[in-house]
């Protein structure tokens, strides 16, 4: 298939990074940008378990400091207000105390409007190029330098009620997500929860690749996941209860939202394995993504959305 070029490609990127309209994006800064992500996946890739927090560190500095555009314009045509654009992991998260860790925070959205609600957060960022300087001060809110991954080298165990993360464990090296289920495991008390959301691999690829028409990731997502991978390792990991989180589709929101809220079911877990299995037989990704996608109208979402339990 031919790859989008020209106004074709200025609109796919546009629209799938939120980028205003009338945003100065040339073909040259795609370009660039694809480029360079194919790069620096290379080397994320090729790291090893000894230099992979400096690996990664680098390459996401060179990112965002080589685009310095991203962190301006990606994301910037959302003008869905937080109080919505979040409510469902307020509703998930539960009535404040509690202690909120946030991995992979980025510019801080979620993590700002959790604190301004009254919960004790924690925001982390593997880049000096993301984080706390795209982030106003907040009383309940501070910040620190993560590698995403071996999380009891930088908290005390059992010192958070719940752990987050939005988009974020398809950027890690595939050969550490376990260690990075167990480093959750370590700093969540008795009975705390991680909520995560992520995208799920039959309906990407969700990075850049998407841009340029491609079958699976070649960006910085490293690896893309679905829903029956990703409770088998959390159980292995030590989690005891895991569930997918049911809600309504936004197609057809609007006042059923107000009365169906969120929930994490360990049945409707059980139905989207199953779903799954039933779309892996197909013979093609793109036939796939093209059933993923319309499987929302039975309650399958292109997006994972996970709770699990200490």
């Amino acid at each position: 298939m031919k790859e989008p070029r020209g106004q074709q490609l200025i609109r796919r990127y546009k629209k799938h990074y939120g980028i205003p309209v009338d945003a100065q994006v040339t073909e040259e800064m795609i370009l660039r940008h694809w480029e360079l992500e194919k790069r620096l996946t290379t080397e994320l890739l090729a790291s090893n378990p000894d230099n992979r927090w400096q690996v990664f560190q680098r390459c996401y500095n060179t990112l965002y400091g080589e685009l310095e555009w991203l962190n301006q314009l990606i994301g910037a045509d959302v003008k869905t207000p937080p109080s919505r654009l979040h409510e469902n992991w307020l509703y998930l998260i539960g009535q404040p105390p509690k202690r909120v860790y946030e991995i992979g925070s980025g510019k801080g959205e979620m993590i700002t409007y959790l604190a301004s609600r009254g919960f004790e957060c924690k925001a982390t960022e593997i880049s000096q190029e993301r984080g706390q300087r795209h982030t106003p001060d907040s009383p309940n809110l501070s910040w620190g330098i993560s590698d995403g991954v071996h999380l009891g080298r930088f908290e005390a165990p059992d010192s958070y009620d719940v752990v987050i993360s939005n988009q974020v464990i398809e950027h890690l090296h595939p050969d550490d997500l376990y260690e990075h289920f167990k480093g959750v495991l370590f700093i969540l008390s008795r009975g705390g929860r991680y909520i995560f959301a992520t995208p799920h691999r039959f309906a990407g690829p969700s990075d850049i690749s998407r841009v340029f028409k491609c079958d699976r990731p070649m960006g910085m997502h490293l690896r893309e996941y679905t829903h029956q991978e990703l409770k088998e390792l959390l159980v292995l990991a030590g989690f005891k209860d895991v569930r997918a989180v049911f809600r309504v589709p936004p197609q057809i929101g609007g006042v059923l939202r107000r009365w169906v809220r969120p929930r994490a079911s360990r049945r409707y877990l059980t139905y989207l394995c199953v779903v799954e299995k039933l779309i892996s037989a197909l013979p093609r990704h793109r036939l796939r993504r093209k059933v993923t996608w319309l499987a929302r109208v039975a309650f399958v979402f292109p997006n994972i959305f996970i709770v699990a339990e200490k």
